[in-house]
């Protein structure tokens, strides 16, 4: 069941990733890069689950706060140009 579970966060991924590096603009790529930050966490907390070790549980925490802390810095860049 996880196996399938991983399988199907698959394709959004790529998906994803083609308009992060493929995007017309600069806010269609942040947006990208949040929704992949996203299904990273969750393909993180799905692997946690189906190799029972709970050190992913902590990458994808950290990486939740990174990826949060970039998409903010990224739309302030945008909005003021800093």
């Amino acid at each position: 069941m996880l196996t399938a579970l991983i399988l199907l966060l698959m394709p959004p991924i790529v998906m994803i990733l083609w308009r992060f590096l493929k995007g017309p603009d600069a806010p269609n790529r942040i947006l990208a890069l949040d929704t992949l930050s996203v299904l990273f966490i969750s393909l993180l907390a799905l692997l946690a689950i189906y190799e029972g070790r709970s050190i992913y549980l902590d990458v994808a925490f950290v990486f939740a706060l990174v990826g949060f802390a970039g998409v903010v810095l990224f739309g302030r860049f945008l909005e003021k140009g800093v």
